[in-house]
């Protein structure tokens, strides 16, 4: 017999790490397990990072929605010559970020894209390039795995390489995205045009190797099993035992309406509220070794995000002010949070809110 919620939660607030087995026992609580899972995620997130809420004043920058894949979960993604399908170019990316630097006064720019079959190394970095001569000092937070992949893939280099000249060109830190579930046998299902478990792994550790920091993201909420978030959980704290690279973590919810296998039938409606406030407070007490939990109000709406603040999660991530990924999947209210509305939630639960940079500065 294995444990159960209450050992589990004993042994973690003695110091003891918790395994990959707890992890997939928590995930699966129910009643008041649940309550009593996420105070304690409360009370290891208060010991970690103290009582401030953080956000990043941010502006997400999407290049282009055409893309060679067909992920099962995206709503985002056009073909060639599909009527709603756009590419900014060079200039108007320029032209975004200066806008975004001199009206909204952000300290990042976020950009990720679909991945254009005309793209290479030369164009990804021609992205950095343009929004660094819009934004000089901005930090650029851009590009993830899938990307590196596509572009060293598209140009004949290594990965490293693509790496090597998307720092020069500017960029500051590399997004977690595109790990969705870091279990091949997902993967193969809901993204088979992604790249696998081991080459995600791979390029990450190469970036935090080269000094360039990345978030983690996990994605659920549509076919996987606790035992594949655990799994997931557990190749993540591996790999920051290892590089001490990743600078959060952030769950982030299915969002199914427009999806195509939720369409089809082959995935769940999203998760649940339970599910939510598990994977935030579990990925709190299992990443011992993560100090930021991040909580996504683009996928959970604002009264969800500032309970999961109670939850595990110390930060509501960025203002956004522009936001079309999971608009496209179904998500509403994406496109900006005020930051007095922030204020408002964390100071509704008596905590102060603080201006934070990318790399978790406060302002």
């Amino acid at each position: 017999m294995g444990k159960g919620v209450p050992e589990i939660l004993r042994d973690v607030a003695h110091g003891v790490r918790m395994t990959e087995q707890d992890a997939a026992v928590l995930l699966s609580a129910t009643g008041r397990d649940l309550l009593r899972i996420a105070q304690a995620a409360d009370e290891a997130r208060e010991i970690a990072v103290g009582d401030a809420v953080t956000f990043v004043r941010n502006q997400n920058i999407n290049v282009t929605n055409i893309c060679i894949n067909s992920c099962g979960f995206c709503g985002f993604s056009r073909k060639p010559g599909d009527p709603d399908a756009y590419e900014h170019s060079l200039e108007i990316v320029r032209l975004k970020a200066e806008e975004a630097q001199k009206k909204h006064h952000i300290t990042e720019i976020c950009s990720v894209s679909g991945l254009h079959p005309a793209y290479d190394a030369d164009q990804y970095a021609g992205i950095i390039t343009a929004i660094r001569d819009g934004a000089p000092g901005v930090h650029i937070h851009a590009g993830n795995p899938m990307e590196v992949a596509y572009a060293a893939r598209q140009s004949g280099i290594p990965t490293e390489y693509v790496l090597k000249e998307l720092k020069e060109s500017g960029l500051s830190s590399l997004c977690g995205t595109a790990a969705e579930i870091l279990v091949d046998s997902v993967r193969d299902r809901i993204c088979p045009g992604k790249i696998p478990t081991a080459e995600w792994v791979r390029i990450i550790s190469e970036a935090h190797r080269m000094g360039i920091p990345t978030t983690a993201t996990i994605m659920y909420g549509h076919i996987e099993s606790d035992a594949d978030r655990a799994r997931h959980l557990a190749i993540i704290r591996d790999i920051q035992d290892e590089t001490s690279g990743f600078t959060e973590f952030v769950p982030l919810s299915f969002i199914h309406q427009q999806t195509p296998i939720y369409k089809k039938g082959l995935a769940r409606a999203g998760a649940t509220g339970r599910e939510d406030i598990l994977m935030h407070a579990v990925s709190r007490l299992f990443l011992d070794n993560i100090k930021n939990i991040q909580v996504s109000w683009v996928k959970l709406g604002q009264k969800m995000a500032q309970l999961l603040l109670l939850a595990g999660a110390n930060d509501l991530g960025g203002t956004v002010y522009e936001e079309s990924i999971s608009k496209s999947a179904g998500a509403v209210q994406t496109d900006f949070l005020d930051p007095s509305v922030m204020r408002r939630m964390a100071e509704d639960l008596g905590r102060p809110l603080r201006e934070r940079t990318t790399l978790y500065q406060l302002i």
